[in-house]
């Protein structure tokens, strides 16, 4: 079956390609795309290699939600025409992903475009899990793309306060005030520390989810963490260049470092303050038709995949890359 889906082609290079899918077997599901985000710090690390260790052609897209197709004989959960969220597939029209990774969407007053960013959402949620925020707790959010915006949503819906936001964008910061944050900080300022302190009656956060993955916001986040504080590491620090004194800012104060990386996921059942990603992945459905978390101030644009060249040159050269980009897929034909 014929199918288009962009591919990492070589360092800094992207291209929408005509490819070869498969019809389901066994526990198989085929989805017809309708939208896919771009999780810009994970795809502009694999495009620019920032690891050293990247294979091309490579294919990304782990974030999408369209319409079931056909479905293997084993399948139970879905059936042909059912709206679900497809988890590591690819920006593709057209994913062939295993049951296991499909997620069905039950309300259809949910807009596609706003369900697409749920599995995004999902590993948000799961840093903030970690972290057992206790009803009046402070918190705070290290770096603001997607994963922390929609942290910071569910770290209000936990109860904490304050909810403490930091960027270096002040737009993404205004976004995080509309969306709940009691306060929003530059953490480029030199007084940045003790800003936050201000606001937390001097005693520190006792729970922050660091996002950036970069080891000077991880010295930062230790420098603003309370005695006995935690931090949940959900960014992923690819490069680690900024020292850190563990015995003054860990062992002496006692801090917890709680690795929080998508894939440490109880697989077959939750329990509580570790959920499968289909659980979690339910919960925010929920929560997104009940209103109470939002994606739509999320969305900063959506893009045909035809300008994907264009869309990833942005991405890897632009540091104000807009943090909400989609691909639509639906409109898209593959020829026979």
């Amino acid at each position: 079956m014929k199918n288009k889906k962009i591919g990492f082609t070589a360092f800094h290079t992207a291209a929408l390609l005509d490819t070869e899918i498969a019809l389901p077997e066994g526990d198989g599901v085929l989805v017809e795309m309708e939208y896919t985000v771009i999780s810009g710090g994970t795809e502009r690390s694999c495009l620019m290699n920032l690891r050293g260790n990247m294979k091309y052609p490579a294919y990304l897209g782990y974030c999408g939600v369209g319409r079931v197709l056909q479905t293997g004989p084993a399948v139970q959960s879905v059936a042909a025409g059912d709206r679900v969220l497809v988890y590591h597939g690819h920006h593709a029209k057209y994913n062939l992903r295993s049951e296991k990774d499909i997620t069905k969407v039950e309300n259809d007053g949910i807009p596609s475009l706003e369900a697409a960013f749920v599995i995004i959402a999902s590993m948000g949620l799961g840093g903030v899990r970690k972290l057992e925020v206790e009803l009046g707790e402070s918190a705070m959010v290290m770096g603001l793309g997607l994963l922390g915006i929609f942290a910071l949503q569910f770290l209000r819906l936990s109860g904490a306060y304050p909810v403490i936001a930091a960027d270096l964008n002040p737009a993404r910061r205004q976004l995080a005030l509309e969306l709940g944050a009691d306060y929003a900080f530059d953490p480029a300022a030199p007084d940045f520390a003790e800003q936050v302190k201000a606001v937390t009656c001097g005693k520190g956060v006792r729970a922050t989810v660091e996002v950036t993955g970069v080891s000077r916001a991880m010295k930062q986040a230790l420098q603003c963490a309370a005695p006995m504080g935690r931090i949940s590491l959900l960014g992923c620090t690819r490069v680690s260049d900024c020292p850190v004194d563990y015995y003054s800012q860990v062992h002496r104060p006692g801090v917890k470092l709680i690795g929080a990386h998508n894939f440490v996921r109880p697989k077959v059942e939750s329990y509580p303050h570790h959920w499968t990603h289909q659980d979690d992945c339910k919960a925010i459905l929920a929560l997104l038709g009940a209103g109470r978390i939002q994606a739509a101030p999320i969305i900063s644009r959506v893009v045909k995949p035809e300008d994907a060249p264009e869309i990833y040159n942005q991405l890897c050269d632009d540091s104000q890359f807009p943090m909400g980009t989609v691909f639509d897929w639906r409109n898209l034909q593959c020829e026979d």
